[in-house]
């Protein structure tokens, strides 16, 4: 029964054909989660440039209140401005986040 044991090779084709699966399923798995990996960093780039090229610029008009039979301030409130300025990480054109992708060029 030992020699018969010894001698007896019927799960060694499916052994090594399971590996030889299981081994390419795992390259291809790494290859696949890599790109996936790529794609969801220039997604996230390009959501980065669209909330950059926001303009945050605002302004809002202030009033001065006075009576009508005199020339008596009764309230005054002033109106502001800001102006939103470019930054240096507003639009990523210099920034590659993988090797050999095209850099983003602003659309405006």
């Amino acid at each position: 029964m030992f020699t018969h044991l010894l001698n007896d090779e019927n799960g060694a084709i499916v052994s090594i054909e399971l590996v030889l699966i299981i081994t390419i399923a795992v390259l291809a798995l790494i290859v696949g989660w890599s790109e996936v990996a790529v794609a969801v960093n220039n997604e996230l780039n390009d959501i980065s440039n669209a909330v950059g090229s926001l303009d945050q610029s605002f302004a809002y008009t202030g009033f001065k209140g006075q009576a009508a039979a005199d020339t008596k301030t009764k309230s005054v409130y002033n109106g502001s401005r800001w102006d939103d300025k470019s930054d240096d990480c507003d639009l990523n054109d210099t920034c590659q986040l993988v090797c050999g992708t095209p850099a983003v060029a602003s659309a405006g």
